[in-house]
């Protein structure tokens, strides 16, 4: 009895089994199709409206990318543009043994200063384009009672002032309908960078004790533009800018040299290593007297030398062996 009913449920598992797999089959397999389509014709005759099949003219263009000059060398130059100014070693007041004021005056038409007025970095037009920004103060080089030089950056210029001092002004006469004279006026012209051919600083011979070095710092630096004194000409201060104030912009504007390319150096290198000629024209004396109001001619140039040999000396003098 129990062979029979193992043999009626395995044939009712292969019967189970069976269907299962025609049916798995039969979704596997895709219906036939009965009838295929075939490609609509196409009549010559016809009018069709021509779709270009080039460019999509729907799309809107996207934004137009600014023009990039190509790079004009083989590198580029970075460094000068983030450079950074080397403050001065600290000095306080007890370990200045000696200090002596002097003023001296770079003449930019002599062959060693020529890098300060080359058309393609100015002087001049570093300190004004920064004046002109806000980034750096003029100071009014008019003397007073408390600024009996006129060099003591007591009184800043306004905005704009300073390069209005440096343009040339003229007396333009004003005429009525009837072509009479009424008047005149002085109207200022436009600034001419080649008519600044001088240049002044303000520097401080100082001797460190505690590092035992006689060195100069410059104080302060003024273009100067001549101006009508009596019945000469003479050269003035147009306007005065702290050195220390200036040494961040300096530091960033590189010089052209006349022999090397990628000489790296800035304005503040310039100015701190020395690489510029001037002579004296007044130092620091008890009755405030320059050069010139008790020396005339070639002179002043002896007086000027005589100077700075007294300088030179004095650090000698501090050595024996």
């Amino acid at each position: 009895m129990k062979t029979r009913i193992l043999i009626v449920i395995l044939c009712l598992a292969c019967i189970s089994s069976y269907a299962q797999k025609r049916k798995k089959k039969a979704a596997a397999t895709p219906p036939a199709q009965t009838q295929q389509q075939q490609p609509a014709a196409v009549n010559p005759n016809a009018t069709t409206s021509a779709k270009p099949t080039g460019i999509d003219t729907t799309k809107k263009a996207g934004p137009v990318k600014p023009f990039e000059p190509p790079l004009d060398g083989y590198f580029k130059k970075a460094n000068i543009l983030s450079a950074k100014v080397t403050p001065y070693p600290n000095l306080r007041e007890s370990d200045a043994a000696f200090v002596k004021r002097v003023w001296r005056e770079i003449d930019i038409r002599e062959k060693m200063n020529a890098y300060l007025a080359s058309p393609k970095q100015r002087l001049i037009e570093v300190l004004l384009t920064a004046i002109d920004a806000g980034e750096l103060t003029a100071y009014d080089p008019i003397a007073s009672k408390d600024d009996p030089g006129g060099d003591r950056f007591l009184v800043p210029l306004a905005q704009g002032k300073a390069r209005s001092k440096m343009a040339d002004s003229s007396v333009v006469d004003k005429f009525d309908a009837n072509g009479n004279k009424t008047g005149s006026t002085v109207q200022a012209g436009e600034f001419n960078a080649d008519s600044v051919v001088k240049f002044r600083i303000k520097e401080d011979w100082i001797f460190d004790r505690q590092r035992s070095i006689f060195e100069p710092r410059i104080v302060g630096i003024a273009p100067m533009i001549k101006v009508k004194v009596g019945a000469t000409e003479d050269y003035q201060p147009a306007f005065w800018v702290n050195f220390q104030e200036a040494r961040h912009i300096l530091a960033t504007k590189e010089i052209v040299s006349r022999n090397n390319d990628a000489t790296g150096l800035s304005f503040d290198d310039a100015f701190v290593k020395r690489i510029f000629t001037s002579y004296i024209v007044k130092e620091s004396n008890d009755k405030d007297e320059r050069i010139k109001d008790y020396a005339s001619g070639i002179d002043r140039l002896y007086e000027a030398e005589r100077m700075k040999k007294t300088l030179m000396d004095w650090e000698l003098n501090l050595w024996s062996y």
